[in-house]
């Protein structure tokens, strides 16, 4: 249609301007980790809120207990009563640089140089996490406003600078002002693409528990030649029920644990069953070779759809040079469980506590710290009209159906959003595997960078 074909045409003729908005923004080192650089996140903020204020967003800089958020709103008059209101989140903050000796150039100094591909990408601290991301919608966004002078739904930008440091920062905000961030939908672009020519909608995310269990036995260390053999080791006992975690299996051997698991959909796994991902490929690439967890699920599947539970450290005992012969009055581990939809954080502490509890030997007391924060698994409604309208959009703009991807990991505001806003977010980003976020040489290829744009203003048409 020629309204959407005059916003793409908008786009790619100010594609230019656009990449020197992102290396304005990218220039700013926004680590909000970092005190010394404090003054550089205020700075940052400044910057995204100008740029909505010149979008004629109403724009405030908002105080957080950490760092401050950036919150910009949009209401067009004239807009039908069934006209969506739309949430878009996004992050300013970056991680650290270091180490700096391995950037082939400044991290916050961006350029443009080819890929592994040939391709061209851009180089800097946040061009892929999540400064190129966001800057996707808003640039959309400014296609939009310019060609028809207005969006067809109210839109309330959001973008925060805490994500890689203390997201409790942002969900505190949130829980103070839900009902002014109250929406029909939450747009999330913080993800990516199935491989550099299939685009890809997250609509899964695994959450995650973190429980630490100590054992204490004797009351002091003892001198393993008078006291091994009649006295309880506290490691011993420890590896055992960590060893009872699992059965022959794979499977969680907690009770209960699988209780809240959803069954397969048949359309999810059958898209998936088609990627055909090479686990024992996956596996080499770590300096692995034998597929090890559940029995019955491929790799992706294990990853994506299936609930674990994993031992992520342990010790006890004199770790020191040398050697010196005692049992320890003590062993610890740290445990995490990564969680899928309808599984309670809760529940599944619970049952980890007792299954613990019931294995622990006489002269042998048991302690427990939840270590850390907790989100639960989420899941988009297939059925849901923002999805529907993002793989037709994302169709035309690739020339190929989007995958519907899972994520093992979590992303700590879609859970804050739903369990705070009662929202679901809808999952769309354009970075790939190689784009080394976190690390040093990060990039965005320029083509994700275009391509997102036009995608994003696509997908906003979906909504009308």
């Amino acid at each position: 249609m020629k309204q959407l074909d005059d916003v793409l045409a908008e786009a790619d003729g100010g594609l230019k301007a656009s990449l020197a908005r992102l290396f304005a923004l990218l220039r700013f080192p926004s680590i909000a980790t970092d005190p010394a650089y404090h003054a550089d996140c205020r700075n940052c903020a400044n910057w995204v809120a100008a740029e909505l204020n010149g979008l004629g967003f109403e724009t405030q800089i908002r105080p957080t207990t950490g760092q401050p958020v950036v919150v910009g709103k949009y209401a067009p008059d004239g807009l039908p009563p069934h006209a969506p209101h739309v949430l878009f989140y996004g992050h300013y903050d970056v991680q650290p640089p270091d180490p700096l000796d391995l950037w082939v150039s400044p991290p916050f100094e961006p350029e443009i140089r080819k890929n592994a591909r040939g391709d061209d990408a851009i180089y800097a601290r946040g061009a892929h996490d999540d400064k190129g991301q966001f800057m996707t919608f808003l640039e959309a966004s400014r296609a939009w406003l310019s060609v028809h002078g207005s969006l067809p739904f109210k839109l309330t930008v959001l973008i925060e600078g805490d994500e890689e440091g203390d997201s409790s920062h942002l969900e505190r905000f949130l829980a103070a002002n839900k009902e002014e961030f109250a929406c029909d939908i939450a747009f999330v672009c913080d993800t990516g693409m199935w491989d550099e020519a299939t685009p890809g909608i997250t609509t899964r995310l695994r959450g995650c528990i973190h429980e630490d269990v100590t054992i204490t036995g004797p009351a002091i260390d003892l001198h393993s030649g008078y006291y091994g053999g009649p006295a309880r080791n506290p490691i011993r006992v420890l590896a055992k029920i960590l060893g009872d975690m699992h059965d022959a299996r794979g499977r969680v051997a907690i009770p209960g644990f699988y209780d809240d698991v959803e069954k397969f959909s048949a359309r999810q796994r059958a898209q998936w069953a088609k990627l055909k991902f090479n686990g024992k490929a996956f596996l080499k690439d770590v300096g692995l070779s034998v597929p090890a967890g559940e029995e019955g699920y491929s790799a992706l599947e294990q990853i994506w759809m299936r609930p674990t539970a994993e031992i992520n450290g342990i010790f006890g005992g004199y770790q020191g040079a040398g050697s010196k012969t005692v049992l320890p009055s003590t062993a610890t581990a740290k445990v995490s469980f990564r969680t899928v939809r309808f599984q309670k954080p809760a529940k599944i502490r619970k049952a980890f506590r007792a299954f613990v509890k019931a294995r622990l030997p006489k002269d042998c007391k048991v302690s427990f710290v939840s270590a850390g924060g907790e989100s639960t698994g989420l899941a988009l409604d297939e059925k849901s009209r923002w999805l529907k309208a993002a793989e037709g959009a994302l169709t035309a703009e690739w020339g190929k159906a989007p995958v519907l991807l899972g994520s093992g990991g979590s992303i700590p505001v879609v859970a804050a959003f739903e369990d705070i806003l009662g929202v679901q977010s809808l999952l769309v980003g354009f970075s790939l595997d190689e784009d080394a976020a976190h690390s040093p040489n990060e990039k965005y290829d320029v083509k994700s960078f275009h391509k997102g744009i036009r995608s994003w203003a696509r997908i906003i048409a979906g909504c009308c």
